[in-house]
């Protein structure tokens, strides 16, 4: 080992290497570093586990090779000497040590420590990517920084002077690569330091302590403002995170203080993936530790700029230096870029340290201390450029700075959370200054969404100040941790109504909160972990810091006072005066419509503003000049207001220019300019508006007015100038200083007037440029004809107004008229056609000018007439208004009697366009000739044929020609019946004239002439053409004959012969023969043999025919069918016929036959009606007689279930059939039977129906078991309907109709609809529907019974267990405290009322303002609450109230009088029915001993010092007891005395009267609440003065009372005179008696007048409400008349529920499904009832996408879903959401995905919309989005498949598509998959009712809610109606002659007291009794009328009968 470590020279390889420790022994490194010369490497040595210091020294002696008697210390690298002390602790294995000459000897050469780490390197390396990445949403490069900050801050906490952290961009590429370096002056870090700052997350509290060690045992800095300990170095995981993501490598270098070594640290990525790829330890590397400025290692150029570095090392005594190199280029161009950025981020993370605990308060000088002694400083070298260097400290912008410096006041609170956290907290005010906020605008959070010169948007914000921003900022032992935010507590909360301050004072207030290091943070201190959740725990304790000092006070209350004194003292406010009214402003969106309260006058700033006043605004485009009509303020105010903003309405000045009226904030008023310069301006636009036109035509052709002008004349150019009033030019209007002035237009329009209206024809706008005048070309296309009008008119720019302020703008107007030109041009008129060959026609021709207008033919014209291949002449041409040429006649060939078409050319010489084209069709012409062929004059024919001539008709040209009853006939001359030929050639002139065979009788063998004589009857003037005939006898055929071959000789079957066969034989050798009219034999040839057809086979051999043979005739085989044959002959000239019958006979017995003669069912115990016949057939089914009396017997019946006890077989003679009776069959089930019918070899079967016997029975169906009873909650309706069946004995359905059905069940069970007769259809069932069951809780029955022919049918028995209703409130439970005790005027227990169902379940999602509490003083005989009952609301539900359904009733007052009381709490059910709890009688005792009192007031005596006892008498009889504050007797467990004393007005006065006994004070014993005087005398010639009031004090001295209670003083007269003593005794009495009644008298005006303050109040509360409804009314179009509102109302609500009832009655999509019964608040119900929607297609679509859930039912609990499992034995599908993880369901708020960051990625079709945005719900919403949430996710509908696909395509681009429905009922799954049955839904029909239902029409809706409204205004109406009518009741009854009496009485009483008083000398203070005087302390309020509650207590407290005063 040594020579290993001998071997490395150098000393700075890795040396010997690292040998694992032998067992049980230590390896432990060793640097000889005594002197130059000592070797470089180390030394590795074994030490044994049990050697000790001695034997460690002397083996590094003999290692080394020193004496043992040299002088050496062996220390560790931290210089610590080890010693026998130390020895086991420090020498552990793998330990470097020194060995030195002494323990301060510098290191001549510098060492290598091995130290180990745990981690992996990725976790350094990737640690920082992961955890700063993390931090999305800003670069996240300061937070990195801020780490090593940390570290500097922790390092340097001790530090007595100046805290230095510097940072240093060193980027200047001459010094080396880019390098970061942080420095700091801390304590430096020894190497064992340095190796856990290695080791990842060994945090402070997890390191292993050693004597080196500064952490070992880690104690909690102590408490200091703001947390600012400097312990922010916590985790082990900051730094290197920090340096990894900044660069690739990092160097530590740092030096203890009081050490002479530096230490350094390299760990670089570089050097970790070379280790791992070498396969070394990875785990493990060296500290270098040298001698401070010893740079010899640093030989690497890019690392140069090192030497400066640690050049600078001679200076320190202690430091820590983290060097990153390899930082990134992004890193680099950041850091540069935006230095001042991430500085000013650095500034406010560490603000406090930097600034001290009050922070940078700019106006404050500072003073170096504890808490601002730290300097950061930034430093940035770059090639070329001057250094720059930014203090933290001089940054004056960061966000704590700004909000320190714009706020005015503070207020600072500290929260205790559980366990030792302590949060400190500080909120700061920033004022609203007139017109703008102060609060500071945060760039990264930037509050104004809107430029502040936006004059769209009036209306102020509720969060114009802080904006969006939370209220609270949060540090963490000082630092900020940026990513964490708290917005709010509920104390500092904007409250949901206006409290004491404005709502927009909450938006002005920021805050940040101070945390120990009790709180988790992220390891990178940028996310607190449990801060929020810790602080708004319910027992967390908020204590305000007032001065210093913690104060636990209300919080809230603290709060609101301290905000309402910031905005009283700070807001500069403008002042609202001269309230008008309040306004709704429909201009305005409809959310900021109203209120708006109006004004008429403002103070701003000192300035007043009124209405009318000339005003002009800045800031606005066009700047306004106008007058103020009024002013704006949102909300609902009355009376002078302090607001800050609001809007002004200006009305534009001048108002003949303007008639404009514009509303502006009220900051955009411009508080500088003079009302004469506003004046002036309006004067000077008034003078400036255009007054007339100026036309000029520069290019001639002037229109003249009234000119008339042929078509066509041009329009010269016009020149335009418009004159103002002073003949200037000008082409704008008047300009203004608030806005671009408007640019005059000029327009002409020509304007057509015809008979339907005005057209305007030319329209041109003409402006003015800066060269060139108003022009308009010249116009030549005037060409219609008409009168027209040219206007000329000034109009403004953009809107083509052509007036202005009401005012129309100049105009001139030029009308002229427009007549046709000369002909230029024709065209032909309307011609009659047709045009015929030789034919005269007319050809019409209309003249026209150039421009097409009808004109005349005034001159002589010859027309010019030319047509290729006809010859064309006319008679002549007329002139005038109608133009024609006469007589035109054409000729020549057409070719078809259709005709021709031809161009008619027409010439007009002298015209411009003088040829036009004529298409004309000729025809033929009239018929002239008659042409037949063939031309030959003899023609030749054969008998009975027909001969055809060929018939042309012709005009005089040759054309064929045709015309209508164009006939031509033929008639044939020379035999009888000869035929008439007849053609029609109407159509097309020629034709074929032929018709019937010429048949001449008995012409066999001659021949026979004729004559045919052909004409047109029609047309006499056509020749008639003749032709002969010679006739020729036929060849053809003319007789058919039929034979049958039989042995050789053939028969001949004659037509219509009868031939009988054998049924189902063949008739062979049938055979035919033809002759023609010659009787010659024809020869059959195949041609003939073809036009043979016979009737009895469709398939004839042709070759057979040809030989003379017909077809085989097949027999039929029944005997009832007779075959008719046929053969037939036809070809053109004759048909032929012959016909047979062919008759079958039966054949051979073949078959047994059977057939039921009647019904084929047979009712079970019941005989067949009718009877069975059997016969024999043959095989074809024919009957033969073949059976016999005696062979009966050998026919045998047989069949399944068949009784053949009855049987009965007979033989009927004449049909020789057989008949079978008595068929019958044992009970069975019903249906088909067979019977088997056998005759000797013969077989035959038989099926008939059985069907069930007579019904005896009834059974249920589709009912669940009747052995077990029916649940069904009482009041719903039974889950199946009842189905009723008759059945006969055998339970066979008996399908009997009309039997009556009826229920029969106990009086105490009711069943809707009521029970009622039912009736059996055909198939013997009855529905009796579903009927809804009310009865008592437990079991019941109910029987079917039935009435058939008069006899009971007795049905089953259905057991029904009604269960109650978990819905049906029937109690109140009411909790509290019963062993709490009820004290006067305190505070009562907390109440908890829950509404108990019938189940004994708790009913949750209850409206709180149905339940109420009353409570009244309890009387006899009071069961109910009385009218004047004190009713009390519930309160808020609170955060930490853990029983759900409770209402709580808490912090209501106690009585002030003892006494028992009654508590009742009410739920109202609904509008009639109110459901009371128990009443709860509480005792109300006394409060605390507070005062000692008489029991009766006695009179006040007047004594003397005389001898009479009775004129000494002060008291007689006197009772003291003791009472509390309420007046309530108390104390009567006290003992003690009560001490009288005299005492005189004056507390210095000696001289007073001494009682009996010359005594000063006499003692009274106290017992049992109370002390009695009999007689307390004053003592004979008692000292006194003469006529004065003394008082005696009778002060209660009791042991037992912790306080001092309030003594009772007794005035009294004393006088030295006998008889004045008597008069003023007298008078004494006398004023005792006013004072009495005095006291009377002001408590009955002081009840009148709190009575008449309370029913004001009401009356006003009434009309408020009043209003407020009408108003809402209003909003519907439901205005209410001023008269007869009540009339009103009624007819207008029935109509509104006549309106909703009608609407619910039409039919709607609803949801068969049946629903599960819901037994208990905690079912919900099945999910196909849970959502209702309106769209058919979408509810069709949705509900089968979801077919596979809609049975499904969702509870609240997984313990009801096990319920509903257990009882359905798992068949019923349950949803517990309790057990749905929520975090993964979608936000219903989210856009649709082709929405990407607020904007359209691309525009679909199709409609898209979420499904679930579809669904409606009923009822429970919440839980409903739950379900469907999870269950749609975000599934989205479209029109649709193709609008589907393409949305798909589309969103795939950009993001994860969700499945896709379309209302065409296609689904595109998310994966893409669309097509096949699977993913298309069937019809609606198909879905079997599992269907969502369609929810309530909008309008059925709407009407609800207009009819709530109604019924609200119409109680509101009889409310202050009887209000009104209660006060003017007691107004009057005020000014009664009675109560004048009263008052004047009182008056009169006053006086005389006083008089009295003034006669005895009393002073006039004491004039009321004490509980007058003393009245409760009434908070004063805005509001002059008192509270609710005060009032109640004042009206209590003074409610007397109105009588009980004494007259």
């Amino acid at each position: 080992m040594a020579a290993e470590g001998a071997s490395d020279p150098a000393g700075l390889s890795e040396g010997s290497g690292r040998d694992g420790a032998v067992d049980g022994c230590r390896t432990v490194y060793l640097f000889d570093r005594r002197g130059k010369d000592s070797e470089l490497g180390d030394r590795a040595l074994q030490v044994s586990e049990h050697a000790d210091y001695a034997g460690f020294r002397a083996s590094v002696c003999q290692t080394i090779g020193i004496s043992s008697e040299e002088k050496f210390v062996i220390t560790t690298t931290s210089r610590k000497e080890i010693t026998c002390n130390n020895f086991d602790h420090t020498v552990k294995d793998g330990v470097t040590l020194y060995l030195l000459q002494s323990v301060d000897q510098s290191l001549l050469t510098a060492t290598k420590e091995r130290i180990d780490f745990l981690p992996h390197y990725d976790t350094l390396v990737k640690s920082g990517m992961y955890e700063y990445y993390a931090s999305e949403g800003q670069n996240p490069l300061p937070f990195a920084l801020a780490e090593l900050i940390d570290n500097s801050l922790s390092a340097t906490s001790r530090n007595n002077g100046v805290r230095r952290i510097q940072i240093k961009l060193l980027f200047d590429e001459t010094q080396g690569k880019p390098a970061v370096a942080v420095v700091d002056n801390g304590r430096g870090m020894t190497s064992k330091q340095l190796n856990n700052w290695a080791v990842y997350r060994l945090s402070k509290f997890t390191r292993q302590g050693d004597f080196e060690s500064d952490h070992s045992g880690y104690v909690r800095p102590l408490p200091v403002p703001r947390s600012l300990n400097s312990d922010i170095s916590y985790f082990g995981v900051g730094g290197k995170q920090a340096v990894f993501f900044v660069g690739q490598s990092a160097r530590m270098i740092s030096k203890p203080i009081d050490s002479k070594d530096v230490h350094e640290l390299v760990l670089s990525k570089e050097d970790f993936e070379k280790k791992e790829k070498n396969k070394e330890a990875i785990y493990s590397g060296y500290i270098r530790n040298r001698k401070p400025a010893d740079s010899a290692h640093i030989t690497n150029d890019d690392e140069r700029f090192l030497h400066n570095l640690i050049e600078e090392e001679k200076e320190k005594d202690s430091f820590t230096a983290v060097v990153i190199t390899g930082v990134q280029p992004e890193h680099i161009q950041y850091l540069k870029n935006y230095l001042h950025l991430w500085t000013r981020q650095l500034t406010h993370i560490y603000h406090y340290y930097i600034h001290g605990p009050k922070g940078n308060e700019i106006s404050t000088a500072k003073a170096i201390g504890p808490f601002n002694n730290i300097d950061i400083e930034i430093s940035l070298f770059e090639k070329g450029k001057t250094p720059k260097i930014i203090n933290l400290r001089e940054i004056q912008d960061d966000m704590q700075t700004l909000y320190i410096n714009t706020a005015s006041d503070s207020f600072e609170f500290k929260a205790h959370v559980e366990g030792d956290g302590v949060v400190e907290g500080v909120i700061r005010y920033h004022p609203f200054l007139y017109d703008r906020e102060t609060f500071p605008d945060d760039p990264c959070f930037p509050s104004k969404l809107k430029d502040e010169d936006d004059d769209d948007d009036c209306f102020i914000s509720e969060k114009a100040a802080r904006g969006k921003r939370p209220i609270f900022e949060c540090f963490w032992n000082g630092r900020l941790i940026p990513y964490t935010s708290v917005g709010d507590f509920d104390w500092c909360a904007p409250p949901k109504k206006r409290g004491l301050v404005p709502i927009e004072c909450f938006n002005r207030i920021s805050g940040a909160l101070f945390t120990n290091d009790k709180f988790q943070v992220s390891t990178n201190k940028l996310t607190f972990m449990d801060l929020e959740l810790k602080l708004k725990d319910k027992n967390t304790l908020f204590t305000r810091i007032l001065n210093g000092q913690e104060q636990r006070m209300k919080i809230d209350r603290e709060f609101a006072l301290w905000l309402k004194d910031c905005h009283e003292k700070h807001d500069k406010q403008i002042k609202f005066t001269l309230f008008k009214g309040i306004i709704t402003r429909p201009d305005l969106p409809t959310k900021k419509q109203g209120p708006w309260a109006t004004f008429s006058a403002i103070e701003w700033d000192g300035k007043i503003y009124k209405a009318g006043q000339l005003v002009k605004t800045i800031k606005t485009l066009p700047l306004c000049y106008g007058s103020i009509v009024r002013f704006f303020l949102h909300g609902d105010h009355d009376g002078e207001v302090y607001a800050t903003g609001g809007e002004v309405q200006i009305a534009m000045e001048p108002q003949a220019l303007y008639d404009e009226i514009k509303t502006v904030p009220i900051a955009k008023l411009d508080r500088t300019v003079a009302e004469k310069t506003i004046r002036k301006y309006v004067e000077d636009e008034m003078a400036r508006l255009p007054d007339r036109l100026s036309v000029t035509w520069p290019e001639g052709d002037e229109l003249l007015p009234n000119e008339v002008r042929p078509a066509g004349t041009p329009i010269g150019a016009l020149r335009i100038e418009i004159l103002n009033k002073k003949g200037e030019a000008m082409q704008k209007l008047p300009g203004t200083s608030h806005g671009g002035s408007k640019k005059l237009l000029v327009e002409l329009k020509v304007i057509l007037h015809t008979s339907s209206g005005n057209k305007e024809i030319i329209s041109h706008i003409s402006q003015h440029g800066g060269k060139w005048p108003y022009w308009f070309k010249k116009m030549e296309n005037i060409q219609k004809l008409g009168n027209y009008t040219l206007k000329l008119q000034v109009v403004l720019n953009e809107s083509n107004a052509d007036t202005y302020a009401g005012r129309s703008l100049p105009s001139k107007v030029i009308k002229f008229s427009v007549k046709e030109g000369k002909p230029e041009k024709f065209s032909f008129g309307l011609l009659d056609s047709p045009f015929r060959v030789g034919v005269p026609f007319n050809i019409p021709l209309e003249l026209q000018d150039e421009f097409g207008h009808t004109t005349q033919l005034l001159s002589d014209i010859e027309p010019v007439l030319e047509a290729s291949g006809l010859s064309l002449h006319y008679e002549g041409i007329t002139k005038g208004p109608n133009c024609v040429i006469q007589g035109v006649v054409a000729k020549g060939p057409v070719n078809s009697c259709q005709g021709k078409n031809f161009n008619l050319k027409v010439i007009l010489p002298g015209l411009k366009e003088d040829s036009q084209i004529l298409k004309i069709r000729l025809l033929p012409g009239p018929p002239h000739q008659l042409k037949v062929k063939p031309d030959s004059e003899v023609l030749v024919i054969e008998n009975g044929t027909a001969f055809p001539f060929q018939v042309e008709v012709v005009d005089e040209s040759d054309n064929i020609t045709a015309q209508p009853k164009l006939i031509v006939h033929c008639k044939f001359l020379g035999a009888p019946n000869l035929p008439v030929y007849t053609v029609d050639c109407s159509s097309s002139g020629t034709s074929i004239l032929t018709g019937s065979p010429i048949q001449v009788q008995n012409i066999k063998k001659d021949q026979k002439t004729l004559t045919a004589r052909i004409e047109i009857p029609s047309c006499k003037d056509v020749s008639p053409v003749e032709k002969t005939i010679k006739l020729l006898p036929s060849s053809h055929a003319a007789c058919l004959q039929i034979f049958s071959v039989e042995e050789q000789k053939a028969i001949q079957i004659k037509h219509q012969d009868e031939v009988t066969w054998v049924a189902g034989d063949v008739i062979r050798n049938l055979i035919f023969q033809m002759y023609d009219e010659g009787e010659r034999e024809i020869n059959i040839t195949p041609s003939l043999a073809e036009k043979i057809k016979v009737n009895w086979t469709p398939e004839v051999n042709k070759e057979h025919l040809v030989q003379g043979l017909l077809p085989d005739v097949q027999v039929p085989t029944s005997v009832k069918d007779v075959r008719y044959c046929h053969v037939s002959f036809q070809d053109d000239h004759v048909c032929l016929e012959s016909a047979f019958t062919v008759r079958p006979l039966p054949d051979d017995p073949k078959h047994l036959k059977c057939e039921l003669k009647g019904g084929k069912t047979v009712q079970m115990g019941q005989e067949l009606q009718g009877e069975i016949v059997v016969i024999i057939a043959d095989q074809y089914g024919n009957q033969i007689s073949s059976f016999s009396p005696d062979s009966l017997s050998t026919l045998s019946i047989t069949g399944d279930g068949l009784d053949s006890s009855n049987l009965k077989i007979t033989l009927e003679a004449n049909s020789q059939s057989v008949s079978v009776q008595g068929i019958r069959f044992t009970p069975g089930p019903p249906g088909p039977k067979d019977l088997c019918f056998t005759w000797r070899e013969f077989s035959d079967f038989l099926r008939v129906q059985l069907v069930s016997g007579p019904p005896t029975k009834l059974l249920l169906m589709d009912w669940p078991e009747l052995k077990e009873s029916i649940p069904v909650i009482n009041g719903r309706q039974l889950e199946n309907p009842l189905i009723v069946q008759l059945c006969d004995q055998w339970d066979n359905p008996a399908l009997v109709p009309n039997v009556k059905i009826c229920l029969i069940k106990a009086s105490s069970l009711r069943l809707l609809p009521s029970n009622q007769q039912h009736k059996t259809d055909d198939k013997g069932r009855a529905n009796l529907g579903v009927f809804t069951v009310c009865a008592p809780r437990g079991e019941h029955t109910v029987q079917v019974k039935g009435v058939y022919n008069k006899s009971t049918i007795e049905g089953p028995t259905i057991k029904l267990t009604i269960l109650p209703d978990p819905e049906k409130p029937i109690r109140l439970n009411v909790k509290y405290d019963q062993d709490a005790s009820f004290i006067a005027g305190d505070i009562f227990t907390d109440f908890m009322v829950s509404v108990i169902s019938e189940s004994g379940s708790v009913i949750k999602n209850i409206n709180p303002t149905r339940i109420s509490m009353k409570m009244w003083k309890l009387s006899s005989g009071m069961s109910r609450p009385p009218a004047n009952a004190e009713t009390f609301s519930c309160n808020k539900i609170k955060g930490n109230d853990k029983e759900d359904g409770c209402f709580y009733f808490r912090e209501k007052t106690i009585p002030n009088k003892v006494g028992a009381y009654c508590i009742q709490f009410d739920f109202m059910i609904d509008k009639t029915n109110i459901l009371s709890s128990q009443q709860v009688i509480v005792d109300v005792l006394p409060n605390q001993p507070m005062k000692l009192v008489p029991d009766s007031q006695p009179a006040t005596p007047a004594v003397s010092n005389v001898r009479s006892i009775a004129s000494r008498t002060l008291v007689k009889d006197l009772r003291l007891s003791i009472t509390d504050n309420y007046g309530n007797h108390t104390g009567m467990d006290l003992v003690g005395t009560v001490v009288a004393t005299i005492k005189g007005f004056n507390e210095e006065d000696t001289d007073t009267p001494l009682f009996i006994g010359k005594v000063r004070t006499l003692e009274f014993p106290f017992v049992k609440g109370s002390a009695e005087i009999t007689t307390l005398v004053l003592a004979e010639n008692s000292p006194g003065r003469d006529s004065t009031e003394y008082f005696i004090i009778f002060e209660p001295r009791l042991s037992t009372v912790s306080g001092t209670l309030e003594s009772y003083s007794l005035p009294f007269m004393f006088y030295n005179d006998v008889k004045k003593q008597q008069q003023m005794a007298a008078l004494t009495k006398e004023k005792d008696e006013l004072s009495k009644s005095i006291t009377m008298y002001r408590s009955l005006f002081d009840a009148n007048k709190q009575l008449v303050d309370e029913m004001k109040c009401q009356a006003e509360e009434a009309k408020l409400k009043e209003t407020q409804l009408r108003n809402e009314l209003k909003a519907y179009n439901i205005d209410i008349p001023a008269t007869q509102q009540t009339t009103h109302i009624e007819a207008l609500l029935e109509k509104k529920i006549t309106e909703q009832n009608e609407l619910k009655k039409r039919p709607r999509r609803l949801c068969t499904l049946p629903n599960y019964t819901k037994r208990s608040g905690d079912i919900l119900g099945k999910i196909a009832h849970l959502a209702q929607i309106e769209d058919d297609r979408a509810a069709m679509v949705i509900s089968w996408h979801l077919a596979s859930d809609m049975d499904c039912v969702v509870t609240l609990t997984t313990d009801a879903a096990r319920a509903i499992y257990d009882e359905t034995q798992g068949r019923q599908q349950v949803l517990p959401l309790d057990s749905i993880y929520r975090k993964t369901l979608p936000d219903w708020k989210r856009p649709l995905p082709h929405f990407r960051n607020g904007k359209l990625h691309f525009k679909p079709f199709g409609n898209p919309v979420f499904a679930r945005d579809l669904l409606t719900f009923p009822d429970n919403i919440e839980h409903c989005e739950t379900v469907f949430g999870m269950l749609l996710g975000d599934t989205i509908i479209l029109d649709n498949l193709d609008a589907a696909n393409h949305y798909r395509k589309e969103v795939v681009k950009i993001t994860h598509c969700p499945t896709l429905l379309t209302r065409d009922g296609d689904r595109i799954r998310s994966n893409g998959k669309f097509g096949g049955l699977q993913n298309k839904a069937p019809p609606m029909d198909k879905l079997r009712g599992m269907v969502f239902g369609a929810p309530v029409p909008k309008q059925c809706v709407v009407l609800g809610k207009q009819i709530d409204l109604i019924q609200q205004y119409r109680t509101a109406l009889y409310r202050l109606s009887s209000v009104n009518e209660d006060l003017d009741n007691q107004l009057q009854y005020l000014h009664t002659p009675d109560m004048k009496k009263k008052k004047q009485e009182l008056d009169e009483q006053e006086k005389s007291l006083k008089r009295i008083e003034q006669k005895l000398g009393m002073t006039p203070v004491r004039r009321c009794n004490e509980s007058l005087c003393h009245s409760p302390k009434i908070e004063v309020t805005e509001c002059p009328i008192p509270t609710k509650r005060m009032r109640r207590e004042s009206t209590r407290q003074n409610r007397r009968p109105k009588g009980d005063v004494p007259n």
